[in-house]
């Protein structure tokens, strides 16, 4: 396999580059040069836990390097980007799942995508083998480059277009931020009911772990996909005091009821 290892400037030090900036350089045989972040105090943490990689706040300070990673929030990539002179005419990827690669084709010719598909949180460690990459460049080199550095660090790689990759993020959203904002729902229930919400662990778990060997289609149960009318009812009854979750309710029976 070829070698890809380049001195890398992260823009941004969320929870994205606190976890990545760490596998590239340990695992992915990079040199991380600098960080950027738009305050000094996550640039700062981010650089301790690396060993004291220089950063800066101004974006108009950062150092020459091989490979540009902007992993910020989607609305400002473009405000921060413009200006930073030195970035143009340079190898430049984001990691946003919903933002198109052609984005970035007003800075450079050698533009990218370098996106993890995971919920990052900046103390909760993640195996990066096992999670999947999503790749597209603008240049066969330039991919096949990109290719291999996530192979340093992952043992799954995709090429997909923005338009499919736009779809994948989609696909993440139901299936991450909503389920865990009814894990949440699920807790406030848990709690009004005397009883704590570790207690829906084991069930939370033999669901996740179902999902590895059966289509979810198939692994759903439940009284919406038995059309149990009694039951439906009295949940219904049981949520007029939460209007949000009784709305949910019912929006999420009669999908499940429309898939089957």
């Amino acid at each position: 396999m070829k070698e890809y290892n380049p001195r890398v400037v992260f823009i941004g030090c969320g929870n994205l580059s606190t976890h990545l900036s760490k596998a590239l350089m340990n695992e992915g045989g990079c040199s991380i040069v600098q960080l950027y972040s738009r305050t000094v105090q996550s640039a700062a943490t981010l650089s301790a836990r690396l060993g004291d990689v220089p950063y800066t706040n101004e974006i108009t300070e950062l150092f020459e390097a091989d490979l540009y990673i902007c992993a910020l929030k989607d609305s400002v990539i473009e405000e921060v980007l413009e200006k930073a002179d030195i970035i143009r005419g340079k190898r430049i990827v984001h990691t946003a799942g919903s933002v198109s690669a052609e984005m970035l084709s007003r800075f450079t010719d050698e533009y990218g995508v370098f996106y993890p598909l995971q919920s990052f949180s900046k103390n909760k460690e993640v195996d990066f083998k096992k999670i999947p990459f999503f790749i597209e460049a603008s240049s066969q080199t330039f991919r096949e480059d990109l290719v291999t550095l996530a192979t340093h660090i992952s043992d799954k790689s995709y090429l997909l277009d923005s338009e499919k990759r736009k779809q994948i993020h989609l696909a993440a959203v139901f299936v991450s931020n909503f389920v865990n904002h009814l894990y949440a729902v699920g807790e406030k229930m848990m709690v009004e009911a005397g009883v704590p919400f570790e207690a829906l662990l084991p069930l939370i778990e033999e669901v996740a772990e179902k999902v590895h060997t059966m289509s979810p289609v198939l692994a759903q149960t439940g009284p919406a996909v038995r059309r149990d009318k009694n039951v439906l009812s009295m949940h219904e009854a049981m949520l007029e005091e939460h209007p949000d979750w009784l709305q949910l309710y019912k929006q999420l029976t009669q999908s499940i009821q429309n898939m089957k």
